[in-house]
């Protein structure tokens, strides 16, 4: 059995506008030839995929399965017409990461030499880098801890050394080094929530066999490098960074003993073919 690609971009235009008025107007459609696709879909599936009432529509549990399958497989047909396209056209393959804001400009850059593809990197929130890796908009993901959606594949690409970031100032900013004991009486600040964020959690679990319940706080300005989130605060936050001075020496890095490592995470979506991202992962095998 063929699923049409069309009917399923209309199913997916229902699901996320929760509207059929509204997803008819998205999709340049009349009310009822939407309405129709939807029911032929319902058919040829052989099972209802979402609910009609007076408030509008709920997908139904076989929908919501449907749409994330879809979402997945438009993405395959995408990745699939450009590699053609690319492959036709004799050009050169270019390897499109994206990374998060827990993962830095300078860290990305680092592992670059060993592609030996060109390369273009960009910086994405964790679900922009989850939707352009499933829509086929980037072959690559550099993450920490971030759970993959389903179609898409993790691995570590590297296990890096924590540190201790503290503004100029701070009782801490003085010392060689630090223990992760001593961060019982501060207040962390992360990237995500605990419970929301699979790396807070990371850290959080690390406090945890420390044998202290961390306070932490989301930092307020999300984006930004690391070292970044304890510039005109109190607090403290975990980065990979070197010991040292940073962010114009607003910032003193300070070492965490004994040494703790975290994950470098890479995404990508797993039903799809690249030769560049092959070349990449390898070369951290």
């Amino acid at each position: 059995m063929g699923l049409d690609l069309y009917k399923l971009d209309h199913l997916v235009a229902v699901a996320e506008e929760g509207s059929f008025t509204r997803a008819a107007a998205r999709l340049h459609l009349s009310q009822q030839a939407l309405s129709t696709s939807i029911r032929a879909l319902e058919r040829q599936v052989g099972v209802d995929l979402l609910a009609r009432g007076p408030s509008g529509v709920t997908m139904l549990p076989a929908g919501e399965v449907l749409v994330a399958d879809a979402r997945v497989l438009h993405g395959v047909a995408h990745s699939a017409v450009q590699r053609a396209r690319r492959i036709g056209r004799g050009e050169r393959e270019t390897l499109r990461i994206g990374h998060t804001p827990a993962v830095t400009g300078d860290e990305v850059t680092a592992l670059l030499p060993t592609t030996g593809h060109d390369t273009r990197v960009n910086q994405r929130y964790p679900d922009e880098l989850t939707r352009e890796l499933l829509s086929g908009e980037l072959d690559l993901g550099l993450c920490r801890a971030m759970p993959p959606a389903r179609g898409l594949a993790r691995t570590v690409v590297v296990r890096q050394r924590l540190h201790v970031a503290v503004a100029e100032g701070h009782p801490l900013a003085s010392r060689t080094r630090v223990q992760l004991s001593d961060l019982a009486d501060q207040e962390i600040v992360v990237w995500g929530e605990p419970g929301r964020s699979g790396y807070t959690d990371l850290l959080v679990g690390l406090c945890r066999g420390a044998g202290f319940e961390p306070r932490t706080r989301r930092n307020p300005i999300q984006g930004t490098p690391p070292v970044t989130a304890v510039a005109g605060t109190g607090g403290v936050a975990f980065v990979t960074a070197a010991p040292g001075p940073a962010a114009g020496g607003g910032v003193r890095v300070v070492e965490l003993v004994p040494e703790a490592r975290v994950p470098l995470h890479a995404l990508w979506p797993q039903h799809t073919a690249s030769d560049a991202r092959d070349a990449f992962l390898a070369s951290f095998g």
